[in-house]
């Protein structure tokens, strides 16, 4: 069962410190671009992840083809992808021992959930880091006191 309790959310936001997004687009009207700056902007270190781009700067941060690729350990994935391209995301995910997986708003993989929860990772699903922030009063941001 993903952690969509406030409280639950609330935790992992405030523990959280990197975050590896993946579908990360250069288009600045694209909800992932939004999200990214706004993630950027309460102190969260954000990684992009997207093949078609990698290797090319965004917000900052150098873009990656996939999890695997990273430089350092991320503390949670953030997918911005159509829910049947999640599968190999959440294995990857799994395989690296990444903490936490979210899956945003519309992103829904009932069985993908399952089996990264089975291996130790917690899960929110069809929910915005960017909407449950501000709503659920996070206070303790990375790089804040």
């Amino acid at each position: 069962m993903p952690s969509n309790s406030p409280e639950q959310m609330r935790a992992l936001l405030e523990r959280v410190r990197t975050i590896a997004l993946v579908g990360a687009s250069e288009k600045t009207n694209r909800p992932s671009h939004e999200v990214m700056e706004f993630l950027q902007e309460q102190g969260y270190r954000v990684i992009p992840v997207n093949p078609r781009i990698a290797g090319k700067t965004l917000l900052g941060e150098t873009v990656y083809a996939d999890l695997a690729s990273l430089p350092e350990p991320v503390d949670m994935v953030d997918l911005f992808l159509a829910p049947e391209r999640t599968d190999a995301l959440i294995d990857e995910a799994i395989e690296l021992s990444i903490p936490a997986l979210w899956l945003q708003i519309g992103v829904i993989n009932e069985d993908g959930a399952a089996r990264a929860e089975a291996a130790g990772l917690t899960v929110v699903m069809d929910r915005c880091p960017k909407q449950e922030i501000p709503r659920l009063g996070v206070s303790r941001l990375p790089g804040r006191a």
